[in-house]
């Protein structure tokens, strides 16, 4: 069931949304992969604390953190990677590690890699691991306001070992 803070948000602010179920997935590529949606433009939340205050970075899921560039677009002196314990106390009605983008809803700032800002439509997960929502990316912008920063990199493709 995907988170009703949410749902009730997008719908009371009118926004256009699909909610698509897939097989459960934990890892952002493998919800991408088995949702349907271009890794390019399935956002992941990772939660970090910004000068010891928590906040969301959002990027695209085939792509990592420069936390270098992460700290400089926010403007803070320290930067860190938060474990699951925590924030899951703050996500109630999210499944760990599953809780949408939409940090306005929860209290704190949202950074946006650049690199999401390029496509028509973001998709994301629905506060669980079997339910995505896609909505264009304008209605996500209007609603949460976030900060937007060129933090990410595209992970390289794999090499075989015998290439």
């Amino acid at each position: 069931m995907p988170c009703d803070k949410l749902i009730d948000y997008l719908t009371g602010n009118s926004v256009a949304f699909k909610l698509v179920n897939h097989p459960s997935a934990f890892a952002a590529q493998d919800v991408a992969f088995k949702s349907g949606v271009p890794g390019r433009v399935f956002a992941k939340t990772v939660m970090v604390t910004l000068d010891g205050e928590m906040a969301m970075a959002v990027l695209p899921a085939d792509s990592r953190i420069d936390f270098h560039l992460l700290r400089e677009a926010a403007r803070a002196e320290t930067i860190a990677l938060c474990l699951e314990a925590d924030f899951e106390e703050i996500f109630p009605d999210c499944e760990l590690g599953a809780m949408p983008p939409f940090g306005n809803l929860y209290g704190m700032p949202v950074f946006v890699s650049g690199n999401l800002i390029r496509a028509e439509t973001i998709s994301f997960n629905a506060g669980n691991h079997t339910e995505v929502i896609t909505m264009p990316y304008h209605d996500f912008e209007r609603l949460v306001k976030p900060r937007i920063g060129f933090f990410s990199f595209r992970r390289p493709l794999a090499r075989k070992a015998w290439a």
